[in-house]
C-alpha cells in the first residue's frame, strides 16, 4: 500500500470516529453528566471510582440514546437544515449501522451501572433510554405539541441515577431534581424551537410555535417558569439543600425570569429568545453544581 493510500486510510478512520463521536450528542450529554454527577454529591460522599463509573455508564446510555433518535429521525433530519449533515442524512453512515451502535451503547451502559453502582441506578438509565426513544422519538414528537413537555421527562432521569448509584434508593430530594428539570425543559427548549419554526414546520414536526402560535408559546415559558422558580427552592425549606444553594438559586432564578420575560416583552424576540436559550444551558448547571458545593461545605 502506497503513503498515500495509508494516509487516505487514516483519514477515513478519522472520519469515522468522529461520526460516532457525532452520533452520540457530546455536547448535549455534557449537560446531562452534571444533572448526574452533582446530584451525587448531594446525597452522599461517593467514590471517585463510582463517579467515574455513573460518568461513563451515563455518557454511553445517553449517547445511545442520541444515536438511536438519529436513526428513528433520519427521515426528517434529511429535511432540517440543523440536522441534515447528521451522519444518516449525509450519507457517511448506514441506518442499521447506526441503530446497532446506539443498542451496544445502552446494553454496555446497563451492565456498566448494575456490576459497579446497583440494579436500581442501572434501572433508571434504562427507563430514561426507553422513555427518550419510544416515548419521545418514536411517539410523542410526530404528533402532540406537548411532546417536548411529556417526552422532555427523559432528560431528567439523570439525577434519579446519580442519586439511586449514591443511596441505593429515591427520596423526596431526589423527586425534586427531578421535577427541577422536568419544568425547566419546556422554557429552555421553546427558546430554540421559536427560533427553528421552518425546520420543524418543513419536517412536519408539530412543536409548540406551529400549533399554539408564538405569543401562546411565550405565555407558556412564563408559566412553567413560574412552576419552576418555586421548585428550585423547595428543598431548602426541608433542610435537603442550605444557604449557599439558596443564594445562588435567587440570584440564577431572577436572572432565568429575566430571560424569559425578555422573550416575551420584546419586539425583536428572536434576539432574546437565542439568549434565553443559552442562558438556559448555565442556569441549569450553576444550579446543580450550587447544590453540591452548598452540601460539600456543609459536610
Amino acid at each position: 500500500m502506497t503513503e498515500q493510500a495509508m494516509a487516505g486510510e487514516r483519514s477515513r478512520a478519522r472520519e469515522l470516529v468522529r461520526d460516532f463521536v457525532a452520533l452520540t450528542k457530546p455536547r448535549i450529554i455534557s449537560l446531562l453528566l452534571v444533572t448526574t454527577i452533582m446530584p451525587m454529591y448531594v446525597a452522599g460522599s461517593p467514590s471517585w471510582q463510582l463517579v467515574l463509573a455513573v460518568f461513563v455508564g451515563g455518557y454511553l446510555m445517553a449517547g445511545g440514546a442520541n444515536a438511536v433518535n438519529m436513526y428513528i429521525d433520519r427521515d426528517i433530519d434529511d429535511v432540517m437544515a440543523r440536522t441534515r449533515l447528521r451522519p444518516i442524512p449525509a450519507g457517511r453512515m448506514a441506518p442499521p449501522q447506526v441503530l446497532a451502535f446506539g443498542v451496544l451503547l445502552a446494553t454496555t451502559a446497563t451492565f456498566l451501572l448494575a456490576r459497579t453502582a446497583n440494579v436500581l441506578t442501572a434501572a433508571l438509565g434504562l427507563a430514561g433510554f426507553y422513555f427518550y426513544v419510544f416515548i419521545y422519538t418514536r411517539w410523542l414528537k410526530r404528533s402532540s405539541p406537548h411532546n417536548i413537555v411529556i417526552g422532555g421527562a427523559a432528560g431528567a432521569f439523570p439525577p434519579l441515577v446519580g442519586w439511586a448509584a449514591v443511596t441505593g434508593s429515591l427520596d423526596l430530594t431526589a423527586a425534586y431534581l427531578f421535577l427541577i428539570i422536568f419544568y425547566w425543559t419546556p422554557p429552555h427548549f421553546w427558546a430554540l424551537a421559536l427560533l427553528k419554526q421552518t425546520d420543524y414546520g418543513r419536517a412536519g414536526v408539530p412543536m409548540a410555535p406551529l400549533v399554539w402560535g408564538e405569543k401562546e408559546t411565550m405565555r407558556q415559558m412564563v408559566w412553567y417558569t413560574a412552576i419552576l422558580v418555586p421548585l428550585t427552592v423547595l428543598p431548602v425549606l426541608y433542610g435537603a439543600l442550605g444557604v449557599i444553594y439558596l443564594g445562588a438559586a435567587v440570584l440564577l432564578n431572577a436572572a432565568f425570569v429575566g430571560a424569559v420575560l425578555r422573550v416575551v416583552r420584546s419586539a425583536d424576540w428572536p434576539k432574546h429568545a437565542w439568549s434565553t436559550y443559552k442562558f438556559s444551558l448555565l442556569y441549569l448547571a450553576l444550579l446543580f453544581t450550587a447544590m453540591a458545593v452548598d452540601r460539600g461545605l456543609a459536610r
